[in-house]
């Protein structure tokens, strides 16, 4: 089918504020209208998303869809301000695109709503505002709990991928307004867009518990304003998976689930593979809910979830071997939980063992192994063997395993501990001891002790005391092989992952009282699940100017005893090299360098500075972006302070700096 695309239209706010977007219409859309299919991301459309965009929403048309992709308010060429991510106003916004949408001449009257990652986000809290013409949606590697799975906080603790992706928004919201679309008075809003420009790290660093700033956008508040059939899409290796079962087990709509091996990645572009079919699979869902065909799509299983093999523990890997296994419901009945009992002699075990009590307190640098938060297709972001954390930990292993045996589902550590501070965390680690010798993490989470009753309400440890907890580790599928063992890993930080504690805490576990509950799946593969292979639609003309490089690695100062972990990308933050757009004569190239530094006795020795550039432009239009981050603490503030400079042609036309400290609640 043949398909049209319009570079930029604009779609009118009722506060005459204008949104702008990219269409992808089919042949005839206007003799015979068509269902849309509406992603509302603040990435920029034209040049930001443009080599994703086009053979997803390209290969959408050619079903005989209406793809519209639209760039929220101030971002991109859309005019307005954005001051935060998730705003009422953002929803507001979408309310009146879809309306808009649905009553455009080549438009059915019937949207659809998909995105990922941010755009999965809104599309569910859209979704719970119930506009009429949205009809179904497909929302990827989100949450419906903003303050337990995304990118700020885990488990009550502050990720250091909060400052991350804090740092890259500065650089992202510090686009310029492209003088092809807008005309002469893109510098002018440029320099009204840096002039209103947040200090993102700040916003999200103010609210360090579950208040009313994070339940806003956060669907679990009331899973009954969701109305409309939902697609769930996670995967193993990205950060945005616990969301998918809790989806599904709390939802009352028609839904369906798909867990993958990859980062976060569409599906169709997976990494680590296999990648799948995955827009034939989203079109399935479009055509059943907004054409009104039987696709079989409502009969396959409630969720399709690979599960992995053995995974060798490696930093980068380009596939993951296992199978695709269907539970018709969920919780699924073929789930069962088996119980392993800690031991005095730090074992595993099936039956209770007799009374002690164990303590760590782990090097604050603890965490080396752990791979990236969140994978995005990188070299060396993956876990590496965890016998280089495990030297820091308590690691209670079972004896070899003499059957193999799949856990698809959340484990959940049931552990009586005690603090000898005000203020400690726990990491623990579910790990795949190899035969030779090689340990493989399979789950972990990391845990605020202050936050065992309640993320809204936490409260101070009694030095001492024993306290019950249930810690739930990420959800996780994989197969356990016979002559494996498996280990239980117990530390008091996880870093580089996870920001420290106030104190060099030592935690204490009564063995006999703790236990690890296993999601255990029945042995078989379950309802048949097969996926078509990956395609596409055509892709946008672009030339890679530099491959860029991507390094990670670690130093340790015998002298100074100070652990520094540093990634860098240079030229393409997410290895992509510095590309160019053809059809709009448009060169991008994003540098990042993290590096973040501890001494493993000083927790308030933490140090952690993020440096950036990003460039874009054409021919006598260049811009550049500088900026540099930096956070430290103290027992009782979080301070951070940052600088950005904004250039035009080597000239610098606006500076922002910032110097806030915020004061630690219980973190």
């Amino acid at each position: 089918m043949t398909v049209r695309v319009e570079e930029h239209i604009w779609i009118p706010m009722s506060d005459g504020v204008r949104l702008g977007a990219r269409l992808w219409l089919p042949e005839g859309a206007e003799q015979s209208p068509v269902p849309a299919i509406l992603e509302y991301i603040p990435y920029r459309k034209r040049d930001g998303t443009r080599g994703r965009d086009e053979p997803m929403h390209g290969y959408f048309a050619s079903q005989g869809y209406a793809a519209i992709r639209v760039d929220m308010r101030g971002t991109g060429e859309s005019d307005g301000h954005m001051a935060d991510e998730y705003l009422q106003q953002e929803q507001d916004d979408a309310l009146e695109v879809i309306d808009w949408i649905s009553r455009q001449p080549w438009c059915s009257g019937n949207v659809g709503m998909m995105g990922k990652s941010w755009g999965g986000f809104n599309g569910l809290q859209v979704a719970a505002r119930r506009p009429p013409a949205l009809k179904a949606i497909i929302t990827a590697y989100s949450t419906d709990n903003r303050y337990t799975d995304d990118i700020h906080y885990m488990g009550g603790l502050l990720l250091n991928d909060n400052l991350w992706w804090g740092t890259i928004m500065l650089a992202y919201q510090s686009r310029p307004l492209d003088p092809k679309i807008v005309g002469e008075e893109w510098r002018d809003r440029w320099l009204e867009r840096l002039d209103k420009l947040p200090f993102f790290p700040g916003l999200w660093l103010d609210h360090q518990r579950y208040d009313a700033y994070w339940k806003h956008g956060s669907v679990c508040e009331d899973w009954s304003a969701i109305q409309c059939p939902v697609l769930a899409i996670g995967a193993w290796a990205d950060s945005y998976t616990n969301a998918v079962p809790r989806l599904l087990e709390n939802l009352q709509v028609p839904r369906r689930g798909i867990i993958g091996p990859w980062g976060h990645i569409y599906p169709q572009d997976g990494v680590p593979g296999p990648a799948i079919g995955f827009l034939q699979e989203a079109t399935r869902w479009w055509d059943h809910w907004l054409k009104g065909k039987d696709t079989g799509v409502m009969d396959e299983p409630m969720l399709r979830a690979f599960v992995s093999d053995t995974i060798e523990p490696t930093g980068t890997r380009a596939t993951t071997q296992g199978r695709w296994v269907g539970e018709v419901a969920w919780p699924s009945p073929e789930i069962s939980t088996r119980s392993l009992y800690l031991g005095g002699a730090r074992d595993l075990r099936d039956a209770v063992s007799d009374p002690a009590i164990l303590a760590i307190r782990s090097p604050q640098s603890h965490g080396k192994a752990g791979g990236e938060w969140m994978a995005t297709g990188c070299p060396g972001e993956h876990p590496t063997d965890q016998r280089l954390d495990n030297g820091g930990a308590l690691v209670f292993e079972t004896a070899l395993l003499e059957d193999d045996f799949d856990v698809l589902g959340a484990p959940v550590a049931r552990l009586r501990v005690a603090a000898d501070s005000p203020v400690a965390q726990i990491s623990l680690r579910l790990n795949d001891v190899l035969p030779d010798g090689r340990v493989t993490r399979v789950s972990y989470q990391a845990f605020n002790l202050t936050h065992r009753d309640s993320h809204e309400n936490p409260e101070p440890l009694e030095p001492g005391k024993f306290y019950d907890v249930a810690i739930k580790l990420n959800d996780c599928g994989y197969r356990l092989a016979k002559g494996h063992k498996l280990q239980l890993a117990i530390a008091t930080a996880y870093w580089p992952m996870v920001w420290t504690s106030p104190y060099d805490a030592t935690i204490s576990i009564s063995v006999a009282e703790s236990a690890l509950d296993l999601p255990v799946r029945a042995v078989g593969d379950g309802k048949q699940v097969r996926f078509e292979p990956p395609a596409h639609g055509p892709f946008t003309p672009m030339t890679q100017i530099d491959p860029g490089t991507v390094r990670r690695w670690t130093e340790q100062d015998h002298e100074t005893g100070v652990n520094t972990y540093i990634t860098e990308g240079v030229g393409g933050l997410f290895g992509e090299g510095v590309l160019r757009f053809d059809e709009i004569d448009t060169e991008l190239s994003h540098s990042l360098r993290r590096e973040l530094s501890i001494r493993d006795d000083d927790p308030l020795s933490a140090r952690y500075v993020l440096t950036q550039t990003y460039e874009m432009g054409r021919d006598g239009w260049r811009i550049r972006i500088e900026s540099r981050t930096e956070m430290r603490s103290d027992e009782r503030y979080f301070y951070l302070i940052g600088e950005l400079s904004a250039l035009e042609n080597g000239h610098i036309v606006k500076t922002r700096q910032w110097d806030e400290r915020y004061e630690r609640d219980l973190i």
